[in-house]
């Protein structure tokens, strides 16, 4: 007897990063992703992660394996695919379903997923550049090999937040610089470390607490002007809803965390009711991901898609880097991306 194909397979892949990558979290220089390919290749997607997450490979497999098992039709319309992937299991292992079928339906129509979708034309957007953390002295190299790109985003988090940002700052003038704590301090020491940081020029501090310390983040809003955007605090759209009665002034929306590209939508349009600055951000991954969240750049404030910039491997062409960082789509149907 002829078994039936199988209606999606996946296949990790290591990503190895250019340069050490240090988080308050820890140093990694490789990242273990995902590739999800429905039948006859109809549609890709993608589940990327960083291990702090706590998130379980076995558990996204499971998750793919019961969707695989499946009986039903994949969806025909885009607002079918959040209802079709359902909330059981990883996030990740969801965004790589939901990106899959959004890509699908793209393609069978022959056009970009944007437009598929009803969005704006999606605008050229400068990404920023991540500078990890390290030695200050290493921090300023890289942020000084980085100068092709204006916008650099810092790694802090730990005990030498300052002398790691003065060192960037001397290296760079010119850049405007963000700053991202990765969950790394407390609301008192936040309020006091962008006291000492904030005559560097800042252009925004994102998550300076812990990932359920949202009363604290709003602490630390209320004790600065710079917009404190949030990251890991951000995964559904209850968290929105607290972030924003925090008074946290910004998000970093991320398609692995919040489930892929239909829960996203519904977050930015809250966000955008609720009178939140709305970031782009990424894991580190491929291409493919990072071009399927390039789509939402139209109703977007700010970009931080530079993962295919630190990774030295990344198996798929996809969102393009022009001059000064700025981010484009390729003119192709789908999300866009292509295997190398």
């Amino acid at each position: 007897m002829v078994q039936p194909p199988a209606r999606l397979a996946w296949e990790p892949i290591t990503l190895h990063l250019r340069n050490p990558f240090g988080l308050a979290h820890g140093v990694t220089d490789t990242r273990r992703v995902f590739w999800i390919r429905l039948a006859g290749d109809a549609g890709w997607g993608e589940a990327a992660i960083p291990p702090y997450y706590g998130v379980a490979e076995a558990d996204m497999v499971a998750a793919w394996q019961r969707a695989g098992a499946r009986s039903e039709p994949f969806p025909d319309e885009p607002e079918q695919i959040a209802a079709w992937v359902g909330v059981d299991g990883p996030a990740p292992a969801r965004a790589a379903l939901d990106l899959a079928l959004h890509d699908r339906l793209a393609l069978r129509l022959g056009a970009p997923l944007w437009r598929v979708l009803g969005l704006p034309p999606p605008p050229p957007l400068p990404t920023s550049f991540t500078i990890a953390i390290t030695a200050p002295s290493e921090m300023a190299r890289l942020a000084a090999e980085a100068a092709d790109y204006p916008i650099l985003k810092i790694k802090l988090g730990s005990d030498d937040d300052v002398s790691r940002l003065a060192a960037v700052r001397a290296a760079r003038p010119d850049a405007r610089l963000r700053v991202d704590a990765n969950s790394g301090w407390s609301a008192e020491e936040g309020v006091e470390k962008l006291a000492a940081l904030e005559r560097f020029d800042l252009e925004m501090v994102e998550q300076p607490t812990g990932r359920d310390d949202i009363a604290g983040m709003g602490y630390v809003q209320a004790h600065t002007d710079l917009p404190v955007v949030a990251d890991e605090s951000l995964r559904t759209l209850a968290d929105l809803e607290a972030l924003a009665a925090a008074g946290v002034r910004g998000i970093n929306l991320k398609l692995m965390k919040v489930g892929g590209l239909a829960p996203a939508l519904s977050i930015l349009r809250r966000a955008r009711e609720l009178g939140m600055s709305v970031m782009l951000g990424c894991m580190i991954e491929t291409s493919l991901g990072t071009t399927a969240a390039a789509h939402l750049m139209g109703l977007a404030d700010w970009v931080d898609l530079d993962a295919p910039l630190l990774v030295s491997d990344d198996p798929f062409d996809g969102l393009q880097f022009g001059p000064g960082g700025e981010v484009t789509l390729p003119d192709r149907p789908g999300i866009g991306a292509a295997r190398r």
